[in-house]
């Protein structure tokens, strides 16, 4: 280990919508939700990640939550400055992480603009880094799945995260083609509360809605082994007092209905724009799904229905774009060219 080696940090980030993962030293470090909570008077920072989304729907006036990033990418520079720099903290709690050299590697969409990418740029400057190097997120998908991303062969990986699905066919270290909507599991949730609001007359909350996706949530009606029903509870819309109603999964298939023919749709038109030759392998090979979104029931077999192809979900979906991009990092210079601006 060099004398420089010795003074340099590395570390990977996955920066997303709903979650930010952070891998040192091989190791997922952090894994918190991407949100802040900040006291309104004095602009100050009161709780970051977790803490700060036990708050999210429960504030008083002095507090607001903030979520720094939406559709994948910065919507509040402040904000997501200070999360980044909170959860390195969180590395080592009680010691300064800040050493004279610290480098980042963080992911992006692949649909992100220059100013976007300027922006995660600063923030990660901003919170410490010395050098930062940008991934796009279905590539760094494709790192964590196992896939050899430079052989010369053509892999559709599709990475579902809370505010964008990322669609890319990848080959010889490049994105050949891709599309990226903004509707992925945020859009799911805002689904739901409009579908009880809507069909049961009842108003929940983003966490709820969340919950009832992670509990009850499917892609097709028709699921093998069927989760049980859920009770919700929430404020009657009629006479405005909290009551309970018990939803099953068959309802929120018909919810998320339209979100998930939306992904389709890209889905069938990337494969549109796919070269023939990619075309052969993507056959042979499959889709290979990640990101939160992926975990939602029956989706594989709905998409696998779709496109007639067979769909593989990657193992630990949640953590396989964190994953890649703590691969890239550890081998920066095998992986330099895939980190260009």
């Amino acid at each position: 280990m060099g004398l420089f080696n010795f003074f340099t940090q590395e570390i990977a980030i996955d920066l997303g919508t709903a979650n930010t993962l952070i891998i040192y030293n091989d190791k997922v470090v952090v894994d918190e939700p991407s949100i802040v909570a900040i006291d309104r008077t004095t602009g100050k920072i009161i709780a970051i990640g977790r803490m700060a989304q036990q708050m999210h729907g429960k504030t008083h006036e002095n507090i607001k939550t903030v979520r720094p990033l939406k559709d994948g990418v910065i919507a509040d520079f402040q904000a997501a400055e200070a999360m980044i720099r909170g959860m390195i903290k969180m590395i080592k709690p009680g010691k300064s992480f800040f050493t004279p050299s610290l480098r980042m590697v963080i992911c992006i969409p692949s649909g992100i603009t220059e100013v976007e990418k300027r922006a995660v740029r600063d923030s990660a400057e901003h919170a410490g880094a010395k050098d930062v190097y940008l991934i796009h997120e279905p590539m760094a998908a494709a790192i964590g799945i196992g896939i050899d991303v430079e052989e010369p062969m053509g892999n559709m990986i599709i990475d579902i995260g809370g505010g964008t699905s990322e669609i890319a066919v990848i080959a010889l270290g490049g994105i050949v083609c891709d599309k990226n909507i903004r509707v992925a599991g945020d859009e799911f949730t805002s689904d739901i509360e409009e579908y009880m609001r809507r069909q049961h007359n009842i108003l929940v909350g983003e966490r709820t809605a969340e919950q009832i996706k992670i509990e009850v949530g499917a892609a097709i009606t028709d699921l093998e082994d069927p989760p049980e029903d859920f009770a919700v509870r929430g404020r009657d819309l009629m006479t405005g007092i909290p009551k309970e109603i018990h939803v099953s999964y068959t309802e929120i298939a018909h919810a998320l209905d339209k979100s998930i023919s939306k992904i389709e749709e890209a889905i069938l038109s990337a494969l549109e724009q796919t070269p023939p030759e990619l075309s052969a392998d993507i056959y042979r090979t499959g889709i290979y799904l990640a990101g939160g979104g992926s975990m939602l029931r029956g989706l594989d077999k709905r998409i696998s229905l779709k496109t007639k192809l067979p769909v593989h979900i990657a193992e630990d979906p949640l953590r396989a774009v964190a994953r890649g991009t703590g691969i890239a990092l550890k081998n920066i210079d095998r992986f330099q060219f895939l980190m260009r601006d």
